[in-house]
């Protein structure tokens, strides 16, 4: 009875010290290596996940710029402090990167854009495209200031005031979340340092524009003809800015007879 026992212990222990030098042999062979980078770069990013980098969170962005499919700075949120502390790690110079904020493409607050009626629902932009006309406004380009982009930004950076979305530059972290959700693409990013900027989305003729709204750019070219360095261009009665160009002069702005352009 005690040989019994014995044995069966001896069996028992033998199979556990073949199973665990099996395990210890397989799990040297099949290890995967793991880039210690990725966790110092994950570390050294905000955390936010907001994907305005493009990926899936932050520990996707550095997975890829440990692997070399994404530039160091590029965080959005992180700016060029994080920028710094990844290029270090990455053993890379972070080069000098332009701040960007988010622009709303419309000045048709309560006072200037007139209404075809009052809307009475959900305080969302998406449901306000979708009652007669494409929302209460007159004209169907500009902001429907039902919130949506404010419900989106992690960083309390974007209200509605007077009808209309507008960005607190200081707070946005341009992570892109408020373009990607308005329904009217009246949302984009843009050097936050170039302040000459065209607030208006209005692709109709002057008359009709005039309308609608009374700070709408009725593509008159006349700031096309004020500007020196072909920064500026109307192309389907919207005037539009060439950042790279644009010297921030602001004399497009004061020829402006609607001031849709603003500095």
């Amino acid at each position: 009875m005690l040989t019994g026992i014995m044995i069966a212990t001896i069996c028992v222990a033998a199979t556990g010290l073949l199973i665990g030098i099996f395990l210890g042999v397989a799990g040297k062979k099949f290890a995967v290596e793991v880039d210690e980078r990725v966790e110092k770069i994950t570390d050294a990013l905000p955390g936010n996940n907001c994907g305005g980098c493009g990926y899936a969170g932050c520990s996707g962005l550095a997975a890829a710029i440990a692997a070399g499919n994404a530039p160091v700075n590029g965080c959005p949120v992180g700016g060029d402090p994080v920028a710094q502390v990844v290029a270090s790690i990455m053993g890379q110079e972070a080069g000098a990167s332009k701040r960007m904020v988010a622009f709303v493409k419309c000045a048709g607050d309560c006072e200037k854009a007139k209404k075809s009626y009052d809307y009475s629902g959900l305080e969302s932009c998406t449901m306000r495209k979708s009652t007669p006309g494409g929302g209460d406004k007159l004209c169907t380009f500009g902001c429907l200031g039902g919130g949506d982009c404010v419900r989106a930004c992690q960083f309390d950076a974007i209200h509605i005031k007077d009808g209309i979305a507008v960005v607190d530059e200081e707070a946005c972290k341009a992570c892109g979340k408020c373009a990607e959700v308005c329904p009217r693409g009246l949302i984009s990013l843009v050097p936050a340092e170039n302040n000459v900027r065209v607030k208006c989305n209005s692709r109709d003729k002057g008359p009709v524009a005039m309308k609608a709204c009374t700070a709408a750019c009725i593509g008159c070219m006349l700031c096309t003809k004020e500007c020196g360095d072909d920064a500026i261009h109307v192309e389907n009665f919207l005037a539009s800015i060439d950042y790279d160009k644009c010297t921030k002069c602001g004399k497009c702005a004061e020829k402006c007879p609607k001031s849709a352009i603003v500095r």
